[in-house]
């Protein structure tokens, strides 16, 4: 009978991968269990540990979408399944989840179905609500994608063979958050403040990690892909953005995903794994490591520009960033499976 060591892809995996486990799991319910305590401190508590749980688990998504935790594919679907209902994207089925994510890898470029652009340009006054909304600092744009993940098999985005799936999760989700707001319709409201700091961390650790173009053919196989299997343009359009590079101990907020060029040279090292790979292919200096508070300076300043994107894969990212006029890019969460 194998070990649960022994389906480990990588030996050493036990402990890191237990603790993130541990950890997704003390913040999402502790989380509820705060979010409903009288008051305001404890709630708030609340919704920063429900959110950041969330943060943790869909970034382990991702390393199960690489099959960097175990040797079996099988497992790692297991996990990401189950990973995907807390992180909300369960919407969408997990293959279809990995499939857009392995395709943003082959490809080299941000392959997508559903053009939310050009749907607002379509819908002028939806368009100037979600102007609106993102002025605010609401993650618009990503509940608008959110939204569209729910109902994709319905309007033509999703596979109608899928429909009774989708709606079956949907009634289940519904029922545990109307039974949740029985118990308390507080937590339930400040699960959705939770949701929208799951969604912004995601976009904007997103928003400057790649120049590629972005392009709507992902349900056709026949699409021309210039850069597909570039491994120089893959590597010249991927950008590293740590949270801290004098304090590296707090890039593990994001699972480490900031090191996105690592990644992409080797995406299926785990997490854990990713600073010693940095610093093994590219040191200390790294030209393509995007400091932190640059793109929060063109979050801010480009924050309704990113709605849009029209410079999006024209504009070399680490001048753009230095000089506060890079535009961040929306819409390309791996949680959302079109």
């Amino acid at each position: 009978m194998a070990t649960i060591k022994s389906t480990l892809r990588h030996p050493d995996g036990l402990a890191p991968n237990a603790a993130a486990l541990a950890y997704i799991l003390v913040t999402y319910v502790g989380g509820w269990l705060l979010m409903a305590r009288p008051g305001w401190l404890l709630p708030a508590l609340g919704v920063l540990a429900c959110a950041h749980g969330m943060v943790v688990a869909a970034y382990l998504i991702h390393d199960c979408a690489h099959n960097a935790l175990f040797k079996n594919t099988a497992y790692n679907t297991r996990l990401g399944k189950a990973l995907n209902w807390v992180a909300g994207g369960c919407y969408g089925t997990y293959e279809d989840l990995r499939y857009k994510h392995l395709r943003h890898h082959v490809d080299n470029a941000d392959t997508i179905a559903f053009d939310y652009r050009a749907w607002l340009k379509a819908h002028p006054r939806t368009e100037k609500l979600v102007f609106a909304l993102e002025w605010a600092y609401v993650p618009a744009v990503d509940y608008l994608m959110h939204a569209v993940l729910m109902v994709a098999p319905f309007i033509g985005y999703g596979d109608p063979a899928q429909r009774k799936r989708t709606a079956a999760v949907l009634l289940v989700r519904l029922t545990l958050l109307a039974a949740l707001a029985v118990w308390s319709l507080k937590a339930v409201l400040l699960y959705f403040v939770a949701y929208a700091l799951l969604l912004t961390v995601l976009r904007f650790f997103d928003a400057f990690q790649h120049n590629y173009d972005i392009i709507a053919t992902l349900n056709d196989k026949e699409a021309p892909l210039p850069h597909k299997g570039d491994r120089e343009y893959e590597e010249s359009n991927t950008y590293t953005n740590p949270i801290s590079r004098r304090w590296p101990v707090l890039n593990l907020l994001v699972l480490n995903f900031c090191y996105h060029n690592a990644h992409h040279t080797k995406p299926t090292l785990p997490w854990y794994k990713l600073p010693a790979a940095h610093r093994e292919l590219y040191g200390d200096d790294f030209a393509q490591t995007l400091p932190f508070k640059d793109q929060l300076r063109s979050y801010h300043r480009h924050r309704l520009d990113g709605i849009h994107a029209e410079t999006y894969g024209q504009v070399e990212a680490t001048r753009a960033i230095r000089e506060g006029s890079a535009v961040p890019v929306y819409g390309l969460s791996f949680l959302t499976a079109f």
